[in-house]
């Protein structure tokens, strides 16, 4: 009834599994153990008092004694785990409490030491997350926080490197994609140019007759053949046999047209 069951809490479907469970350093029980203490010694007290109010101290006293245990079996109950996945508190005794935080969630960690927490080796974690989660704002009472403070930064780096690398090893940091190396030529290697083939140049668009097959320049070819009629009818020549036409020819001299 007192044990939180830490086990039932992980996702094992996942592979998740537990790195530190944090229990209440022993300074949390300090004040409830007084408490406790006081409760017996007024308990006491009704077998040194009147006969006749013998009832009130014993009443009293066994009301203190029960709430200090209470608190005691509190303070045990509260339990803070770090897993591989997230982190998770688990407090309550009659009713169960359990506030969660996926690591990726995690902004910052603060840890508190007061003077008696150094001295006695205990201190206080106060997370910053995106969504503030109240159950797991302050962790209280952490044995060595030094120590842990590291776990959980190594756990949260671990974390990233594996959403980073996908479904590589997880240990392991993916290294960048290299463009591959351009080779390089020998110094005594001199690189000379190769020398015109007038055979490989691009050849020329022949010449197209007028009512041969199309090959796409026949609408230059007439519109060339109308131009040379015209030029023809004003100089006053006689209009002879179509010229093959060549789409390389360019003719910009001016019209010698008679006066």
């Amino acid at each position: 009834m007192f044990d939180p069951r830490i086990d039932k809490h992980l996702i094992s479907d996942q592979g998740e599994y537990v790195v530190d469970e944090v229990r209440k350093h022993w300074a949390a029980t300090v004040s409830a153990a007084l408490e406790l203490l006081g409760g017996i010694v007024v308990f006491l007290l009704g077998f040194v008092v009147p006969p006749q109010a013998w009832w009130l101290p014993v009443l009293v006293g066994a009301a203190i004694a029960v709430h200090a245990t209470w608190r005691i079996f509190e303070q045990r109950m509260d339990r803070f785990v770090i897993t591989n996945m997230r982190v998770f508190r688990v407090h309550g005794i009659l009713s169960q409490r359990i506030a969660t935080m996926p690591l990726a969630r995690i902004l910052d960690i603060s840890v508190y030491k007061p003077l008696i927490g150094r001295i006695f080796g205990y201190g206080h974690f106060v997370f910053e997350s995106a969504a503030q989660e109240q159950g797991l704002r302050e962790i209280r009472y952490v044995g060595d926080p030094d120590r842990r403070g590291l776990t959980i930064q190594r756990v949260i780096a671990q974390a990233g490197l594996r959403g980073a690398a996908g479904r590589g090893d997880p240990t392991m940091v993916p290294s960048p994609v290299q463009p591959p190396p351009q080779p390089e030529a020998p110094a005594s290697v001199t690189v000379t140019a190769a020398p015109y083939d007038e055979s490989r140049a691009t050849a020329p668009v022949p010449g197209i007759e007028r009512g041969g097959s199309s090959t796409g320049w026949d609408w230059l070819a007439d519109a060339q053949r109308r131009e040379d009629e015209r030029l023809a009818a004003l100089r006053g020549e006689p209009t002879g046999a179509p010229v093959p036409f060549d789409p390389d020819r360019t003719n910009t001299a001016p019209i010698d047209l008679p006066r």
